[in-house]
């Protein structure tokens, strides 16, 4: 039993090979005429060619203070990645999504693996030139955009700058102007009670040592005397002192800000979004894939040749059956 279901089979397999073997002429006709207009279709196919670019978002230096008052500085990026990459994706992407005649078509705005603050964007053209404006499209937009946050900060630090000599310009011409006309007044009150003293000295030396009163107002007056020269001594000190923290404390505090907004404002510390190296080209198209196609097609050619070659015998086999 075993063996006639073999010889069965082995006479099946046959018939197959020998139907196949019949029509080796069409089957070859049919899949040489598949491939053929195969390498018409991707010859007459417009290529499409894709340029990418690695965009670095832009940044600047600015000062930090912490919790203890220090001062450091840090790099500011001018935007969220994740977020500045979903904006582009909107407008350069969805919104042109059913646009027509299209010179260009962005197709990826993505975030860079392993790279923070740099976004990875591709265009797809009919040629490298169209893809590369295309691209240009996007830098310009977000340069016009992070242009003004820089000009934001540098303005900033500007109006800073001016209120800082405004302060200098206060201290230098009315505070220490006025601390020094104080400090003159109580050095000439100082030289005038001192003359004083002298005078009360002298006349307490030549007085009656009997007369009590006299002697005793006198006396009076010399320790009144002597209490408004130290009076006059201690705010005299105190003025000193202020103008010294005033010279050497607030004035020098003030002057160090401003040059470090000075150096925070000097053009290497502001840094625009721009392409990180070259633009990538690539002179073979990415579509269509014209080895691909010519080979899925002479395959596919094939298998439907013989496809086909079955199903002609199988409705002959029913005509003739009826």
């Amino acid at each position: 039993m075993e063996e006639k279901v073999y010889v069965e089979e082995e006479i099946d397999l046959r018939d197959l090979f020998k139907t196949i073997w019949d029509r080796r002429i069409f089957i070859l006709v049919f899949t040489l005429v598949v491939t053929l207009l195969a390498i018409v279709y991707v010859s007459i196919k417009t290529p499409i060619y894709e340029v990418k670019a690695l965009l670095e978002i832009g940044s600047y230096k600015t000062e930090i203070v912490n919790e203890q008052g220090q001062t450091t500085i840090e790099t500011k990026n001018l935007d969220d990645a994740n977020e500045l990459s979903k904006k582009l994706s909107m407008i350069f992407i969805d919104l042109k999504e059913n646009e027509k005649d299209k010179e260009f078509e962005i197709t990826k705005i993505n975030l860079s693996k392993g790279l923070k603050n740099f976004i990875e964007v591709s265009s797809e053209s009919t040629s490298n030139d169209l893809g590369i404006k295309g691209l240009n499209e996007i830098v310009t937009y977000t340069k016009a955009i992070h242009s003004k946050l820089l000009k934001d900060v540098k303005e900033k630090n500007d109006l800073e700058i001016k209120n800082i000599d405004l302060l200098i310009s206060n201290i230098q011409t009315d505070k220490i102007v006025n601390i020094n006309k104080k400090i003159e007044l109580y050095d000439q009150n100082i030289i005038n009670l001192e003359e004083q003293m002298k005078s009360v000295i002298e006349t307490l030396k030549n007085m009656n040592t009997l007369d009590y009163s006299i002697t005793a107002l006198k006396l009076m007056e010399k320790r009144d005397i002597s209490n408004e020269i130290i009076s006059n001594k201690s705010k005299l000190y105190d003025l000193i002192e202020q103008k010294e923290n005033i010279t050497n404390i607030d004035l020098n505090k003030l002057l160090e800000r401003k040059k470090l907004l000075e150096t925070l404002s000097l053009p290497h510390n502001f840094k625009n979004t721009e392409i990180v190296g070259n633009i990538l080209t690539d002179d073979n198209p990415i579509k269509p894939k014209k080895k691909l196609i010519v080979v899925v097609a002479f395959v596919t050619g094939f298998i439907l040749a013989i496809f086909m070659v079955f199903f002609i015998q199988f409705v002959n086999g029913i005509r003739k059956e009826k």
